[in-house]
């Protein structure tokens, strides 16, 4: 497979028909799937690195060289709500992709009961969606960081677009997870941005988020993460996302070792739920965005650049249909003898469907999510 992608990466190949419907029915009969020299290189001249470096200016040197690729090239998959992290589907066939992202940001502020006039803070922010939402409909004073200087002039513009009064409450601002240390918050997201952490900085992050947690604050944490008995396309599709795709995301690891994580730095997990099918749709919408929109891509980033991202998205769809990476949420507070643990009782379990919580989904005219 490793021989196949670089030589459909170099224009050396093509498919006849949808790479993804391809894939689906005969990539196990067309490619094999097992370690090469290109992968062994990559593992002990980039990864390891990688793994064992994560420090601050690293970490930039990844994530603004993913991020800052251009607004207007996320824009292409993402669509209108510019939300790079699995969305919630209560209707798939007549749902808009714009539609269940919205079902998934008020999933999340269901699940941590974000109220009017709390502190929240949204680590990984993205292009600041989920902060401009919560802050309009849940009255949160919500601040989203992250450390892609164009998600932040994104941000801004759809802040912009709020209300006078909601702007006072939504703010982004640029800044490594590693400088907030100075205030404390009622509720902590985190979807989708701890896999950058990194497995050698996980522990002291869930310290981290320990000690800025309001003693009787709610935690959410959504990662993805390789199965713990991968077969072989496990590992090769997470070093094929390592080198091209997430660079530095080591973290990308099983929910079981997250909760234990969390737990060692003195969390109490409240629940754990699998949205991986969700991410399923959500990809695959993504695709099909993708493909709507080659000619753009093209003329704008190149051939090699659409040709990237059409196998990252057609083949990850497959991934997750098949459980070799699963997407999961987990809702935590800290484990001290005074927390209100009654306040849970009757609560217990899946939050239900939220179409129609919140007001209709309109674009502003940059296309982003109000």
């Amino acid at each position: 497979m490793e021989t196949f992608l670089e030589s459909f990466l170099a224009g050396k190949c093509d498919f006849k028909g949808d790479l993804h419907e391809t894939l689906k029915e005969h990539r196990k009969d067309l490619f094999s799937f097992v370690l090469t020299p290109g992968h062994l290189k990559f593992f002990y001249n980039k990864f390891m690195l990688q793994t064992f470096h994560h420090t601050t200016s690293a970490d930039a040197t990844d994530v603004q060289g993913t991020y800052n690729l251009g607004n207007d090239f996320y824009n292409s998959f993402l669509g209108p709500s510019m939300v790079y992290t699995c969305a919630i589907f209560n209707d798939p066939p007549n749902e808009t992709l714009e539609e269940a992202q919205r079902n998934k940001i008020d999933f999340v502020c269901k699940k941590i009961e974000l109220k009017k006039g709390e502190t929240h803070l949204d680590i990984g922010c993205g292009w600041g969606t989920f902060v401009c939402h919560a802050a309009s409909n849940y009255g949160s004073e919500s601040l989203g960081i992250t450390i892609a200087r164009e998600q932040i002039d994104w941000g801004k513009q759809q802040i912009k677009m709020l209300s006078p009064e909601v702007q006072q409450r939504a703010k982004v601002e640029l800044m490594d997870y590693r400088a907030m240390t100075n205030k404390r918050w009622k509720k902590i997201t985190c979807l989708e941005m701890a896999e950058h952490v990194g497995v050698k900085n996980f522990r002291k992050f869930c310290r981290q988020l320990f000690d800025i947690l309001e003693d009787d604050g709610t935690l959410y944490i959504q990662m993805c993460g390789l199965r713990p008995r991968w077969i072989f396309e496990d590992l090769v599709w997470g070093l094929f996302m390592a080198k091209y795709i997430f660079p530095g995301a080591d973290a990308s690891c099983p929910a079981a070792w997250v909760a234990h994580q969390l737990e060692n730095a003195g969390f109490e997990i409240h629940s754990v739920e699998t949205v991986s099918y969700h991410y399923v749709l959500t990809i695959k919408r993504w695709y099909d965005n993708w493909v709507k929109n080659k000619d753009k891509i093209v003329k704008t980033y190149g051939d090699k650049m659409w040709r990237l991202y059409y196998l990252f998205l057609g083949w990850s769809v497959l991934i997750g249909m098949q459980g070799s990476s699963s997407c999961y949420q987990i809702v935590a507070h800290k484990n001290l003898p005074g927390y209100d643990r009654g306040q849970y009782v009757g609560k217990v379990g899946n939050p239900g469907p939220f179409v129609g919580t919140s007001p209709p989904v309109t674009s502003n005219p940059d296309g982003a999510l109000n």
